[in-house]
Order: structure tokens, then sequence, then C-alpha cells
């Protein structure tokens, strides 16, 4: 199982810097960075909302599900 982010391509598509998002959404670039890159292992839901919030988008937008090949 695989949660593939795809914050990267809406950041993108709104035309929106790392240093902006981080700064709308309260979190630090660091942070931001590791959520874009895939490096973290969990997602608060409260800072879900708010970059859904900044992007304007939905959750769905920004997670995807790969299943393992088997």
């Amino acid at each position: 199982m695989a949660i593939i982010l795809r914050l990267d391509r809406m950041m993108a598509d709104r035309k929106m810097s790392l240093n902006e998002l981080s700064v709308k959404v309260g979190i630090s670039n660091v942070n931001l960075s590791n959520l874009k890159t895939g490096k973290v292992k969990a997602i608060r839901f409260s800072t879900l909302e708010a970059i859904c919030d900044v992007l304007d988008c939905q959750p769905g937008d920004i997670l995807e599900y790969e299943r393992d090949e088997k």
C-alpha cells in the first residue's frame, strides 16, 4: 500500500511557492518540504484542512492511493 502526495502538482497549478504556502498554512518550510517530498509518515487533519483551504482543493487532489503490485 502506498499513499502518494501530489502537493507539488497542486502548488504548481496554483503558481504558489513553498515559502508562500508555508506562511499561509502556518507550518515551517522544513515540515512543508518534507510533506511535499513524501518524507512524512502522517499528516494532521488540521494541516491537511489548512492546505486544502489555501490551495482551494480537496484532500483527494493532494493524496493518492496506489495499490502494491503482488
